[in-house]
């Protein structure tokens, strides 16, 4: 018998062992919403599964949440344990594209309405929602943003972030839709840091000593961006315009002390939300009433408008400017 099946009659033997124990909790049975991301440690993803976490409570339903680590293997456990114990919806930001197709429709065969958040996969009409972040109009607006500080000239370095992740992808060409227009800006060095903060710190430490007429870097998210902040900081070199996605709160207080110039807010309270009230709403009338894939708008986050912006959300409205 392999490990995940082990794993799977064990707990469905738990699950037969509880349900002995007492005839009445079936009648005050509350319905289960599973919540699978990421990761736990990273604020982005821990921001998503506290806010659907706290929507799910708020409208009734029982929570369980896991991480996957971003390992398909680890995904699929989860997956047949939300099964073997009945929940009616599942909220996942999936483990890849590729990896996640067949998790999510056999959770959709045995009954499991799927909402998917942050990373879409490339098929329709097996999820019942898939609510991404406008990562591509998020990526266009940092280009712009990023060639203005550059005062459209100068060379330029790239962190990309995890290759097999499709949001790395499609970040990359929307900051080049933009900055390929602008034969000045010269991109001397592009290189992945897996999302990582301390392989961004290495990455821009080996480009600043190959590159010292460097005057700007763009980076996949803010966790590599800050560890370019830190590199340039230990370099002891000035008058690098460094950039970031996400709208973490480490970004936010970087951008409040004038060490990274701007980031995109990805609207991951928002997000998760949406999917739990898209969920509630499919339990309840057997449709969400939206489209299958919806795309949330990024926000730019400057010096400028930075306080109107909290962990991973708005939190003020955007004040008129001139």
């Amino acid at each position: 018998m392999s490990r995940r099946a082990l794993i799977l009659a064990g707990f469905v033997l738990l699950l037969a062992a509880l349900g002995l124990t007492g005839c009445k909790r079936n009648e005050t049975h509350r319905k289960l919403i599973a919540i699978i991301v990421p990761s736990q440690d990273n604020p982005f993803f821990q921001a998503e599964a506290v806010a659907a976490a706290a929507r799910a409570r708020a409208l009734g339903y029982d929570v369980r949440i896991d991480a996957h680590n971003d390992d398909a293997y680890t995904q699929d456990n989860l997956i047949d344990v939300a099964i073997a114990s009945n929940a009616s919806a599942l909220i996942l930001d999936n483990a890849g594209t590729d990896a996640s197709m067949s998790a999510v429709r056999r959770a959709t065969r045995a009954g499991i309405a799927c909402f998917l958040i942050d990373r879409e996969i490339g098929a329709s009409n097996i999820a019942k929602a898939q609510i991404i972040a406008d990562n591509d109009g998020g990526a266009q607006l940092l280009g712009k943003r990023f060639a203005e500080a550059m005062g459209g000239k100068g060379n330029y370095a790239e962190l990309l972030g995890r290759e097999s992740d499709t949001n790395a992808q499609v970040r990359t060409k929307g900051f080049h839709a933009v900055l390929d227009q602008l034969p000045q800006l010269v991109r001397v060095s592009a290189q992945s840091a897996n999302w990582s903060q301390s392989e961004a710190f290495q990455r821009t430490e080996t480009i600043l000593q190959a590159h010292s007429d460097l005057n700007g870097i763009i980076a996949g998210n803010d966790t590599m961006a800050l560890g370019a902040v830190a590199a340039v900081k230990n370099a002891r070199i000035g008058t690098i315009k460094i950039v970031g996605f996400d709208g973490s709160p480490d970004a936010l207080a970087a951008i409040r002390t004038g060490t990274l110039d701007a980031t995109i807010l990805q609207p991951a309270v928002k997000i998760a939300e949406m999917a739990v009230d898209e969920a509630d709403r499919f339990l309840k009338t057997g449709t969400t009433g939206m489209p299958e894939r919806q795309l949330v708008p990024c926000e730019l986050v400057t010096r400028q408008n930075v306080d109107e912006f909290g962990v991973f959300e708005r939190i003020k409205p955007a004040k008129a400017r001139e």
